[in-house]
């Protein structure tokens, strides 16, 4: 059983195993480097408290973000849309992705900032056109993202990506779990988001449309995934911009993105 973390430090940022109340370190700068190194046995590095590790990024500079939209039957149909027979992706970059307990800054352009929590898959090896053998064996581990989603500029147009990659507005972490502690490649684990205390998002991962597995063949077959790679496999029901009326975040909340087994981003949203 890992649980991984890329932490920052007075040196730089650090990958760093958990190992009860301490951290310690395994020699790599992050944890994509770390993956891309083969994930090697390491002993003997520095330690560091996990009380008040400041944690970037589980993976800082990944070479592609891959998100799947309407993937659970709830969420597709609070959005008023068919079920999907293909997954459906746009991507992410890495300097959308910030900290597990980073701030969200809202960005002056937009009054319609939306939350949504996300399963994210964290590709361990490099895979082309993966058969179910070669996707499950790309599974290092998983995490937890914010999909943090600036709602009227994504619904702009027909095509989402302007609304989902403003700078430094994406949480991801803190951990990267390994499959073996929550039950395998295919996880059923309670997912939530809270706001202030309110419960706003409520499912569980075995809901998916689209399993893990089936995602890293897919996306596998249209480019290649590398080491840090991340899949985010699509957010339930309970998203702000479905509700009526619709519920933005305007600064000044806290909220919490959860997975069980997983952690938890928890960051407030401040306004610059």
């Amino acid at each position: 059983m890992t649980r991984l973390a890329t932490i920052r430090t007075i040196d730089g940022t650090r990958a760093v195993r958990r190992e009860g109340d301490a951290l310690v370190d395994v020699g790599y700068a992050d944890v994509g480097a770390y993956l891309a190194a083969g994930s090697p046995e390491a002993t003997g590095g520095a330690t560091y408290e996990v009380d008040g590790a400041d944690f970037a990024s589980v993976v800082p500079s990944p070479s592609k973000v891959v998100c799947v939209g309407h993937n659970y039957r709830n969420h597709i149909q609070e959005m008023g849309r068919e079920l999907p027979a293909y997954p459906t992706l746009f991507p992410k970059f890495a300097d959308t992705l910030i900290g597990a307990h980073d701030d969200i800054v809202k960005p002056v352009e937009t009054e319609a900032l939306d939350w949504e929590v996300e399963l994210v898959v964290v590709v361990g090896a490099s895979v082309r056109r993966a058969n179910e053998e070669e996707a499950v064996a790309a599974i290092a581990g998983f995490t937890v993202m914010n999909d943090v989603s600036v709602r009227d500029w994504q619904f702009r147009t027909i095509e989402w990506t302007q609304g989902k990659i403003w700078d430094s507005s994406t949480p991801v972490g803190p951990w990267l779990v390994t499959p073996d502690e929550i039950g395998g490649v295919r996880p059923a684990l309670r997912v939530t988001t809270t706001v202030d205390g309110q419960l706003m998002q409520s499912d569980d991962t075995g809901t998916l449309l689209f399993d893990p597995v089936h995602l890293v063949q897919y996306v596998s077959t249209i480019v290649r995934l590398n080491p840090g790679d991340l899949i985010a496999t699509g957010t339930p029901a309970g998203v702000g911009h479905a509700r009526d009326p619709k519920v933005y975040l305007v600064g000044g909340e806290t909220v919490v993105t959860e997975i069980e087994g997983l952690g938890a981003c928890v960051n407030k949203v401040v306004k610059k």
